[in-house]
């Protein structure tokens, strides 16, 4: 079959494929039309045209952030790659594998005022593993086994030990538009596969931790954003009923059982300092990403623990709480699995901790329970209604900001998976994220987002690939609804001026535009008809609003935090 005659574009496809890529998102440009050609005549790779290159990224890390699969991203030469950036740091922090495959000129052309060129190679190497640059000319045999082999090793390396993005940079000349049959297909053919063994501790080196911190040691394991993990899962179970053992997990933990304790900061903020004192650990273990809840961090942060391991698959010493002694670079399943193991059984005599821990739990859940109950219409009431309502097996999308910490103070055991861009927390293409995950998820998607993240990442409701199965309720309190409740900002003279959006926001209109189904709620009363609607629509993609008070919704979520058992 005819296709491009650019030898590095043929090379870098066929090599996609062997490695088990099986989306790519493209958008498009001149100087990368070879690639496009060559992923187009293969065939083999599903494509999502998406025009604007932000979207675009962001959209390339929901799909592989679920999947779990490396997902390739192309674009064109000049500023383009350089809107890849903000997804490609959150992809770098959530440890999710994409493929950058950015078009180049020439490097002689750059820095020469030549059209769009600008210096590409290395753009984006603070927030990739590893950064490849691949000359224009390939047409000696020595230049193809060199493509070859770099392109080998970037594909190995974006899902090796602790997967993250990688970047290709490719030069290509004048003219783009050049056919050819490829007649010596060596460097298109050849694929490098990598095997890993299994990595476990040895019994020695865990006898050697566990006589760290002595046998009946209160241990509080508290678990970060992740992927669903079943071996994971089903070890910290293991560790839940031990009565040494207590084991909090946060929303995008993905890690549902009520046997742990799912609502941290409701925990943690019924509890006077010297409640918290009397309980704390002799051991804090980590997993996952970074941590939401502030409550915990600031807990762990001025409380004096013996020990903190922190477990994972990573290249960086993670020292969140700073009292760090063990890390711990291993699949946190295995590792736990061999805990359970060699943790001896303690006397609920000699320490009660997880009971004491669940107590306090229960009464936060009942304090919660009581204040919600008696607030008027406002953010946190509408979230209740919602998280006590979502139909079974729903996907859960959380933007930054307000959303994903209104979801931490609600069990979403009823959730099949809750994800957030956590890896930076940026609000900038929350609903582009949504949107890659909703193609790639089984069943409904629904993103919960605010105002502001939604203005902020718009363009994302025309992409191509959304169904009838995305769904999104937007919290329309003004905008920037989060710096009235923060300390850094809500008492600031200029809040008004420079970090509330309030300004009316068309939604209504921008769902007609783009062709979603539109409902809004007002009230306690409107919410119930409306969610009941929007839940139900199964032809179009679907938006519903919630218009709340901002300055009311801040001060319930103050005062809701100051209530104590």
């Amino acid at each position: 079959m005819r296709t491009t005659d650019k030898v590095s574009c043929n090379i870098i496809i066929s090599l996609l494929v062997k490695h088990g890529v099986e989306e790519a998102v493209v958008s498009p440009g001149s100087r990368n039309a070879p690639l496009v050609l060559a992923m187009s005549r293969c065939g083999a790779v599903k494509k999502t045209v998406v025009i604007d290159e932000r979207s675009a990224a962001f959209i390339a890390l929901g799909k592989a952030s679920v999947s779990g699969k490396p997902v390739a991203l192309v674009c064109t030469s000049g500023t383009a790659v350089l809107n890849y950036a903000p997804a490609v740091a959150e992809a770098y922090y959530r440890r999710v594998p994409l493929i950058v495959i950015s078009a180049d000129r020439p490097m002689e052309w750059i820095d020469q005022d030549d059209s769009q060129t600008l210096r590409q190679y290395e753009a984006l190497s603070h927030y990739v593993k590893r950064s490849y640059n691949i000359p224009a000319d390939c047409s000696a045999d020595n230049m193809q086994w060199y493509t070859n082999r770099v392109v080998n090793d970037a594909l190995l390396c974006a899902v090796s030990g602790r997967k993250a993005p990688v970047h290709i940079n490719v030069q290509l000349d004048n003219p783009l538009d050049g056919m050819a049959c490829p007649d010596d297909t060596r460097w298109t053919s050849r694929d490098i596969t990598r095997l890993s063994a299994l990595q476990r501790l040895s019994t020695d080196d865990m006898k050697r931790l566990l006589g760290r911190c002595g046998s009946s040691a209160k241990i509080m394991v508290i678990a970060g954003f992740m992927e669903p993990d079943s071996e994971l899962l089903d070890a910290l179970k293991r560790l839940a009923v031990r009565d040494n053992v207590v084991v909090m997990t946060e929303t995008v933990a993905n890690l549902p059982s009520d046997m742990f304790i799912g609502c941290i900061d409701a925990t943690l903020s019924v509890m006077d300092d010297v409640h918290k004192h009397d309980m704390r650990p002799d051991i804090v273990i980590t997993v996952g990403g970074a941590i939401v809840s502030r409550f915990i961090k600031q807990y762990l942060r001025t409380t004096d623990i013996k020990e903190h391991w922190h477990v994972g698959l990573t290249d960086d010493t993670v020292d969140c709480f700073r009292n760090l002694t063990v890390s711990i670079n291993m699949a946190p399943g295995c590792f736990f699995k061999d805990l359970a193991e060699a943790l001896p059984e303690v006397d609920a005599s000699q320490c009660d901790f997880r009971r004491e821990w669940h107590d306090v739990a229960a009464e936060g859940e009942k304090v919660h329970e009581r204040y919600i109950s008696s607030v008027p219409w406002c953010d946190l009431s509408a979230m209740r209604y919602v998280f006590n309502n979502l139909p079974d097996g729903y996907n859960i999308q959380l933007s930054n900001g307000t959303a994903v910490r209104y979801a931490q103070l609600f069990p979403s055991t009823a959730a099949a998976r809750c994800d957030c861009n956590r890896g930076v927390s940026g609000i900038d293409g929350s609903t582009s994220t949504a949107v890659g995950a909703s193609t790639i998820y089984d069943g409904t998607t629904l993103l919960i987002t605010g105002d502001m993240s939604a203005q902020y990442d718009i363009g994302a409701l025309a992409a191509p690939c959304i169904t009838p199965r995305f769904k999104m309720i937007v919290l329309c309190n003004g905008g920037g609804g989060i710096f009235r409740f923060i300390k850094s900002t809500s008492q600031l003279d200029e809040l008004d001026e420079y970090f509330v959006v309030d300004r009316p926001f068309p939604i209504a209109k921008l769902a007609d535009a783009y062709g979603f189904r539109y409902f809004e709620a007002h009230d306690e009363h409107t919410l119930a008809a409306s969610f009941s609607n929007f839940i139900a629509e199964k032809e179009h993609p679907s938006i519903l609003a919630l218009y709340t008070s901002s300055q009311l919704s801040a001060e319930i979520l103050r005062e809701y935090f100051q209530q104590k058992i």
